[in-house]
């Protein structure tokens, strides 16, 4: 009969071969619906943030967003300006990566608390409370 430690050996063993044989990272995760979806923005530069998809932006968001695609005009002297990221909410980059225009807030007498942020990597994001959040647009 084998000493007892035989068994345990050949287990050990047997992880090792295991092991060498599928790699020693875990497998990888799926990716999220968000990243995979169909003309997504930015995949993968949400950094943990909300998302939300273009569609359901409201209307004055997506009209702003048109204008961005056209290149304009836009009805608001400060649009294009480079927005600052003074409240490092959205992913860290040298000034002037960031530009703000203007998504008219219905009622409002003035620009209203709605901004639609783009970065020069592409990724576009929104937030309906003047900066103090942001949500990652999905294209």
């Amino acid at each position: 009969m084998p000493p007892r430690s035989v068994p345990r050996l050949v287990a050990g063993l047997v992880l090792c071969l295991a092991a060498l044989l599928t790699g020693c990272s875990p497998a990888p995760s799926p990716p999220s619906p968000a990243d995979t979806a169909p003309g997504i923005s930015a995949p993968g530069r949400t950094h943990g943030m909300g998302t939300v998809r273009e569609a359901r932006l409201p209307a004055e968001a997506r009209a702003t967003l048109a204008l961005i695609d056209r290149g304009g005009p836009f009805p608001y002297a400060r649009d294009g300006v480079v927005f600052g990221n003074l409240e490092r909410l959205l992913p860290l980059h040298q000034r002037g990566y960031y530009h703000e225009y203007t998504a008219r807030t219905p009622g409002e007498g003035d620009r209203g608390a709605r901004r639609i942020v783009t970065g020069q990597g592409g990724e576009i994001y929104y937030t309906d409370d003047h900066y103090k959040s942001f949500r990652a647009v999905l294209r």
